[in-house]
């Protein structure tokens, strides 16, 4: 047929060694033919040198290969390319099996060439150094191109089945997501589609451990000593509070503390200890079901990439692996000051929550017991918005610390940048919360000899009823603007973008000819770059991170990020078919160092979780009394609740005359002693022999705890291989008939019997 081309090209089998196949390729020059677009201003046509270095790069896109045509419309300049079919020979002729007989295979109907492979090659090579040195986006930085992007085509049917709110609670088609955006954003998906499946029985838990708190609402022990207490007063706390306060007066917040600092807070945190390995190892199962469908179980990555840079350049020479300790120390440095710059931060949050506090009481802005809650509330919007700023300048040093480490592929690249950026961004999140659920309230002294900021503001103290309140409202707002905000954001930002782009364009008085119209409607979307991916996986990897680290602090986590996930799915949905261009597809056969990061979090969970239940929660405290110091120390008595004295015996006695200045507080005539919440002796103020005791016994939890959290956690990864028996069983099948069709093979040819008598 006139016009039209044959090549080979693979199609089928493991790792994308695929049979040589014919195929046929149109030569047609309709928009749907172009694999690739390349935008240039008007302006560029009458500047000598820009048009001249437009020429020079589109006339050796020409020698490597490749088809381009020139459209224009009033303003702008397109440059539609497509690859010319004996790229994709070569590209297969690269990555096929030596000496397989299934080259001898042709199909009774050719297949098409996919349009993600077609789209890959185009990006790589585009994004490789001309011969005058230049790369595309220098390029685009100097002007003589504006823009590049792939072009959307075939994308109705996701439109229907997927980027739909309507469709929130279907299946997602995986499938079809890898044919259109490639298998990287397909695993994605695939991945955030188990995680919400699996957020399922843990949402249900953790409310129910949460619930489990209303029904022991107001007959807690505890709970009725503290309401009933009218006769045991409180020190003042902090300098905004001048006046003694009585216990019952915290009567509210200790019930409602009860509700995620009980009995069941153990068993949740040991529950999502296993719910996080069971989470892993399902999904490494699941990766190898979905990957063996894809025929890409034995696809290697080094391998693709060396097979386009020959097409790129056929003088390509391989880079070797290079390691230099040199290097290797500035970074580790470099990363240690942005480490430490990440805690200094947090300490910077304790400062302004010292002075707001300060603050607050002197402007009679709230009420003395309101101050605290107001500080807690604030503290976390400060914080939120610093995890904003410091999100882009963490970006930032670690892009920059990567390009100094010189790695050797762009896979490579990506996977340290990977490691780096989390790394900074997991202490910009968590240093705050570290320092709210160990280190708040514990290193302020006595009533009579606090421990004070620059001699003047004295260190904020923990909520009345505990330290695991303010761990709490800290995670709740945090977690809940990053969920309700990002989302918003996430959505509202691409979708106005969009419009005031269309707006601006005006797009009605543009040329009929459909082939220049869908050009310029995929121009008007969203730009899209090389970290538009990894920002929605670093998202999802900090969500993960709030769900499982401190959870046992605050069990709705799985609930809330159940909910998120919902909407996400559908969110990046429509943000990727509807709002952006084209995301460039790149193969993959799994998550990638993201993989790791999970691991890493879910043995991080297993530290923060038992040290929050040791030494913020009251949970080590209230067993003990229970049964070492309480009535029931001698057996269980029937008429008595074993935890009958445990308030009394929670707080330290400090009497009245031991002020520095018992003058200034509010109605210190009349009182003698008051109580605060620390394990102190009346006579000298100095720890006690109880402190000691339950300081040996939070440890010895923490060490059983976190043993056989992580024992269990073995347990089930040995339980669960991260291979089905289904996909080794079928992966040894292809092998075995590989190797069952090379011995047919080689006895056909002549001389085989000779040889192999020779041997």
């Amino acid at each position: 047929m006139q016009g039209e081309e044959s090549c080979q090209i693979l199609a089928g089998t493991e790792g994308d060694s695929f049979p040589l196949m014919e195929i046929n390729t149109g030569e047609t020059e309709a928009s749907e033919q172009w694999d690739y677009v390349l935008v240039a201003d008007h302006r560029t046509q009458r500047n000598t040198r820009q048009a001249q270095q437009q020429q020079q790069f589109l006339e050796e896109l020409k020698r490597k290969g490749f088809h381009y045509k020139m459209i224009e419309d009033h303003k702008k300049v397109f440059f539609g390319i497509r690859v010319d079919s004996r790229i994709f020979g070569l590209y297969c002729r690269l990555l096929m099996e030596p000496e397989g007989p299934a080259t001898r295979v042709q199909p009774a109907r050719p297949p098409s060439i996919p349009a993600t492979t077609r789209i890959r090659i185009v990006n790589f090579v585009l994004n490789s150094k001309t011969a005058a040195g230049d790369t595309l986006e220098d390029l685009v930085k100097s002007g003589v191109f504006e823009t590049r992007f792939a072009l959307h085509k075939g994308e109705e049917d996701l439109k229907k089945k997927w980027a739909r709110w309507r469709n929130m609670f279907h299946p997602q088609p995986i499938d079809d997501i890898r044919d259109y955006f490639g298998e990287k954003v397909a695993l994605y998906f695939a991945w955030l589609g188990w995680y919400t499946y699996m957020l399922v029985p843990a949402a249900v838990v953790g409310l129910i451990i949460f619930l489990s708190g209303f029904s022991l609402f107001n007959a807690s022990q505890i709970s009725k000593e503290i309401c009933e207490a009218h006769d045991i007063l409180l020190c003042p706390r902090g300098d905004h509070s001048r006046r003694y306060q009585q216990l019952s007066d915290t009567c509210t917040f200790a019930k409602l503390t009860h509700l995620f600092d009980n009995e069941g807070t153990v068993l949740f945190a040991i529950f999502m200890a296993l719910w996080a390995t069971v989470f892993l190892e399902i999904w490494k199962r699941q990766r190898a079901r979905v990957v063996l469908h894809w025929d890409l179980y034995g696809w290697d990555e080094d391998q693709e990439e060396m097979a386009l840079e020959l097409i790129n350049c056929p003088d390509y020479e391989l880079r070797p692996q290079q390691h230099s300790y040199l290097r290797s120390t500035v970074i580790l440095i470099l990363s240690l000051f942005m480490i430490c710059l990440m805690i200094g931060m947090a300490h910077l949050l304790v400062v302004y929550r010292v002075l707001a506090a300060a603050l607050f009481n002197s402007t009679l802005l709230f009420q003395e017991e309101q101050v605290t809650t107001a500080v807690v509330v604030t503290g976390a919007l400060v914080h939120y918005v610093a995890i904003l700023i410091m999100t882009k300048v963490n970006k930032y040093v670690a892009l920059k610390l990567c390009d100094f480490e010189k790695p050797r592929t762009f896979s490579e690249r990506e996977s340290k940048f990977t490691i780096k950026f989390f790394t900074l961004q997991f202490f910009a999140h968590f240093s705050s919360l570290v320092y709210i659920a160990f280190i708040l309230g514990r290193i302020n002294g006595h009533p009579g000899r606090s421990v004070r900021l620059a001699g003047l503001w004295k260190l904020e103290e923990c909520h009345l009823s505990g330290c695991m309140m303010d761990l709490f409202l800290q995670m709740a707002i945090i977690m809940g603007l990053k969920q309700t905000l990002s989302n918003c954001m996430e959505y509202l930002g691409p979708w106005l973008a969009h419009k005031c782009r269309l707006m601006r364009f005006r797009l009605s008085r543009t040329s009929g000819d459909p082939e220049l119209r869908r050009l310029q409607c995929n121009y008007l979307l969203n730009p899209v770059n090389t970290f538009s991916l990894f920002d929605e996986f670093m998202e999802m990897m900090i969500q993960y991170g709030f769900t499982t680290i401190f959870v046992a602090a605050f069990p709705l986590a799985p609930l809330l990020a159940l909910f998120s996930n919902l909407v996400e799915i559908r969110l990046d949905a429509i943000k990727m078919v509807r709002l952006q261009r084209r995301l460039v597809p790149r193969k993959a056969k799994d998550i990638g160092t993201w993989l790791q990061v999970l691991e890493t979090i879910g043995v991080l969970a297993v530290i923060a979780n038992g040290m929050v239940i040791a030494f913020t929660s009251e949970f080590i405290p209230r067993v003990v009394y229970k049964y070492h110091y309480g009535p029931c120390r001698q057996g269980a008595q029937p008429a008595v609740d074993c935890l009958t004295g445990y308030i009394n015996h929670s707080l330290s006695v400090f009497y009245t005359k031991d002020f520095q200045d018992p003058i200034q507080i509010e109605g210190s005539e009349n009182v003698t002693e008051c109580r605060y919440r620390d394990y102190r002796n009346a006579r000298d103020y100095n720890l006690s022999e109880q402190f000691w005791v339950l300081l040996a016994i939070r440890l010895v939890f923490l060490i059983l705890f976190e043993h056989v959290a992580l024992c269990i956690k073995l347990i089930a990864a040995w339980f669960m291989p991260d291979v089905p028996q289904s996909v080794e069983n079928k992966v040894l099948e292809e092998k075995y008939q590989t190797l069952r069709e090379k011995m047919w093979y080689g006895r056909q040819r002549p001389g085989w019997g000779r040889a192999r008598l020779q041997a």
